[in-house]
């Protein structure tokens, strides 16, 4: 009886793990660990969210199966959600399908769609499962970049010239998990074009859509005229409203993925626990304060991260989305690679982070590095990084001055 099964056959080892295992380690032994590493909201959800989970989970009738494809109010209110933050209209009962979380609508298209043998373009570095969804499935992968500038369309132009078989499937995510990069609408405009022009489909990734910052609202691919022809796009309530761990997400877009996605997932699971759909109904179509606060505590975790790290002698880029800074190794300590630093940052500074070569080989040379920390605790760590840095030889700057 073989042990060697196909799928895990294609799995290399999750290096982030290995990470995960050396935190838990020290935690264990009582040390205080200031973890950026997993991207882990550190707030809770509004009161009245809560209030809802509650008051529905009191009914009797409310803990039997639920909806695999999602409750209508749900539905309908992320089709609300579309029609007001992008002005794109959308038909809650063939438009929108309710995920667990977007990571698993991720996965589970990936298995409707695609074959053994299925080319998927998808960027390098990104979120795992922008790539592994595909190969548990049984696809090639043919990266292209995350990096949207001139380079990216010329990557497609090549991939569907020299890939036999031709690409069916292009994955894309902005703002980027992990290099926080984004895009405007006329770079939606031509990946549609493209898609278009070539019959491929697109799977556009948009769980940081309102973690956006100095005023600068990410767009949605679907408000590109037609787009609906070829693609679906992924949201989450994780971050918007600090429910990550309630798993619940949205693929919405072509009517065709979402038919595919809506029988899968009919095979598979029976949906969310009715009272957490009930409550994220509440959370859409509730008070939106809480998604304007969240933005502002972020931006003000990514200014005082790339002060006091830049202090500290690390030069940090400051994101202009998402919850992640995405930071090239000091220059000094880049021959360690960015597993060994996340190593040694853990080890002798006290602060977890997540080694970029973990997202793809072109992740090497960075760490992503999560805002889920209050201000002070990120303090913290620069004064962490600032002893680690020092104690490697590297030069930090002068009492007084700026980084970042």
């Amino acid at each position: 009886m073989s042990e060697e099964f196909y799928r895990i056959r294609r799995l290399p080892p999750y290096v982030i793990a290995e990470v995960n295992a050396m935190r838990a380690a020290a935690r264990a032994r009582g040390d205080d660990i200031i973890d950026l590493g997993m991207g882990n909201p550190d707030l809770p959800p509004p009161p009245h969210v809560i209030e809802k989970l509650c008051e529905v989970a009191r009914n009797p009738d409310a803990h039997g199966y639920s909806a695999s494809k999602g409750i209508p109010g749900l539905r309908k209110a992320q089709a609300g959600y579309y029609g007001r933050r992008f002005g794109v209209e959308i038909d809650a009962e063939t438009e929108v399908v309710v995920t667990l979380g977007s990571k698993e609508g991720l996965a589970n298209l990936a298995q409707a769609i695609t074959a053994p043998g299925d080319v998927v373009l998808a960027p390098n570095p990104s979120y795992p499962i922008h790539t592994f969804g595909f190969i548990i499935a049984g696809a090639t992968i043919r990266s292209i970049p995350t990096n949207p500038g001139p380079g990216f369309f010329d990557s497609l132009e090549r991939a569907v010239k020299y890939t036999v078989p031709k690409p069916s499937v292009m994955v894309i995510g902005y703002p980027s998990n992990p290099t926080a990069e984004v895009v405007d609408l006329a770079f939606y405009e031509k990946v549609v074009a493209f898609a278009k022009e070539h019959n491929i489909w697109v799977l556009s990734d948009l769980a940081y859509s309102e973690l956006y910052y100095d005023g600068c609202p990410t767009p949605s691919i679907l408000q590109v005229p037609g787009a609906k022809d070829v693609a679906v796009e992924f949201t989450s309530m994780s971050k918007t409203y600090s429910m990550a761990g309630w798993r619940i997400g949205f693929a919405v877009g072509n009517k065709t993925l979402i038919a595919a996605l809506t029988r899968v997932k009919s095979y598979l699971d029976y949906g969310a626990f009715t009272p957490i759909q009930a409550a994220a109904v509440a959370a859409i179509n509730g008070p939106q304060d809480i998604v304007a606060a969240n933005r502002a505590l972020y931006q003000r975790r990514r200014d005082v991260l790339v002060e006091s790290f830049g202090r500290a002698g690390w030069e940090i880029p400051s994101p202009r989305a998402s919850m992640f800074c995405w930071a090239p190794l000091p220059p000094a300590l880049a021959h360690l690679g960015s597993l060994e630093f996340t190593k040694q940052l853990l080890t002798h500074a006290g602060v977890a982070v997540a080694p970029g070569v973990g997202y793809g080989e072109e992740g090497e040379g960075y760490v992503r590095i999560a805002m889920v920390e209050n201000e002070q605790r990120i303090r913290q760590a620069a004064k962490g990084v600032k002893r680690y840095l020092q104690s490697m030889g590297v030069n930090t700057p002068a009492k007084g001055a700026t980084g970042g």
